[in-house]
């Protein structure tokens, strides 16, 4: 039975990609665990991974193709003693839309639809697949997956009911039939909360209005890739949706600089040198920990309240910004923190990230002090409850706890906070405690 390829949802925020590369051609065989194909993602390149095995028998997505939504079917697969002629396909693969809940369950798909890894197959899922079983003389159909994951679990097909085309048992039929935990409804909830409010209306002049204006001017238009078409949606969405508001504080940066040049001086010998923008990093993760209510993000319907500090951080890259996640950020030293973060930012800029890597935290950092920057308003980036937009240290003349005037380093920052999750007093609370860690910097060693 031909089985339909579709488009991946290679992160939980993709809705469609390009398919920038076919690495197998009609008529290949296919095992589970191949690299298939290369996919564009708004964030990165990114190889995909078949799940099941047979012949590629026809592609149906020509490769450097954009805009290919999830779930679109992009290749079809063949069984053993299959032929590509036999394919029937419902219409162009361009016009196929990904199904809703209720219609899945309802209408049988004419194919069985292969399942869009969200990870790397496992090493057990390989080799080849056993035979089809027999129940009262009649054959058991599954798809290849599906035997080979039953014989490795000790699974009777027999007994299954496949949840396939026709009746055919696939890959998570044998996955229920070994257990059933309990699911969590925030998901199905979040979706709910989600679709009520809906996407922001689009709003402004159309393009072709716009391009009216300039008639008889000379200008280039660029066109937009994944990555500017993923900010310009979700941080329209974010400010449109999120009820901001803005926390400021100026912070002396006198005692930090002492103390990391001292830091820096005694590390030279290992290679390490910490930026303030580290003990930005630190002193963020110890202050969630101090406020825990705030280490929280937000889900649609409810709150999720975070226990380790997970703090995202923007990196700056040509044409957009990744941030990066640095998870336990509490928990770890600050040169381990200086070097993850080297690493992290190297990686973002060569767009090397995987999605687990720059997805999740519940609390962000932005700094454009190294711009000259004296201050500035940071975009919450959903799902978060915070950003920590920070400028750059300048000498100002400031009175000091004797009341005379004297030059120190002052760095502004000010905290974007959504307040469906942060009211003002705990906001001031999280914002009071990131101030006193920079302006006490030792005690982050405690």
């Amino acid at each position: 039975m031909a089985t339909e390829i579709l488009m991946p949802a290679l992160s939980p925020t993709m809705e469609e990609g390009t398919l920038a590369k076919w690495l197998k051609k009609e008529g290949d065989e296919v095992v589970s665990g191949d690299i298939i194909a290369e996919i564009e993602t708004d964030k990165a390149t990114m190889e995909f991974e078949a799940v099941d095995e047979g012949i590629l028998g026809k592609i149906l997505v020509a490769e450097g193709t954009e805009g290919v939504k999830v779930n679109q079917p992009i290749a079809i697969l063949l069984e053993e003693g299959e032929s590509a002629d036999d394919i029937e396909t419902s219409g162009a693969p361009a016009k196929t839309a990904a199904p809703s809940e209720e219609s899945s369950k309802s209408e049988p798909a004419p194919k069985e639809v292969q399942e869009s890894p969200k990870a790397p197959a496992t090493k057990d899922a390989g080799g080849k697949a056993p035979p089809a079983p027999v129940k009262d003389g009649k054959r058991v159909f599954a798809s290849p997956l599906a035997r080979r994951i039953a014989e490795q679990k000790g699974v009777d097909l027999t007994a299954l009911s496949g949840s396939g085309p026709k009746g055919r048992i696939v890959k998570a039929d044998v996955e229920s039939a070994q257990t059933a935990p309990a699911k969590s409804d925030a998901p199905k909830t979040a979706a709910k909360a989600d679709a009520a409010v809906g996407k922001p209306a689009a709003t402004g002049a159309s393009a072709e209005q716009v391009i009216k204006m300039y008639e008889g001017r000379e200008f280039e238009e660029v066109k937009l890739d994944g990555m500017r078409k993923t900010i310009a949606s979700r941080l329209s969405e974010a400010k449109q949706t999120i009820p901001h508001f803005y926390l400021r504080r100026d912070i002396k940066l006198d005692a930090l600089m002492k103390f990391r040049a001292q830091l820096n001086k005694q590390l030279e010998g290992r290679g390490v040198k910490l930026s303030v923008n580290d003990f930005i990093i630190k002193a963020v993760a110890l202050a969630l920990q101090s406020q825990p209510e705030a280490n929280a993000v937000w889900a649609g319907d409810r709150v999720l309240r975070l226990k380790p500090s997970d703090v995202a951080v923007a990196v700056a890259i040509e044409g957009g910004l990744f941030t990066p996640v640095l998870k336990d950020a509490d928990m770890k030293s600050l040169s381990a923190l200086s070097a993850e973060m080297k690493d992290l930012a190297k990686r973002a800029r060569d767009r090397k990230l995987a999605p687990h890597e720059y997805q999740g935290g519940s609390f962000a950092i932005s700094n454009l002090g190294m711009f000259g920057i004296d201050n500035f308003d940071a975009i919450v980036n959903p799902p978060h409850a915070g950003i920590l937009a920070v400028g750059s240290g300048v000498k100002k003349p400031v009175v000091n706890a004797d009341g005379e005037i004297e030059v120190a380093t002052v760095m502004s920052v000010t905290m974007s906070v959504d307040h469906r999750v942060i009211d003002g007093a705990l906001g001031a609370n999280l914002l009071k405690a990131i101030v006193e860690n920079l302006e006490n910097p030792m005690v982050m060693l405690a």
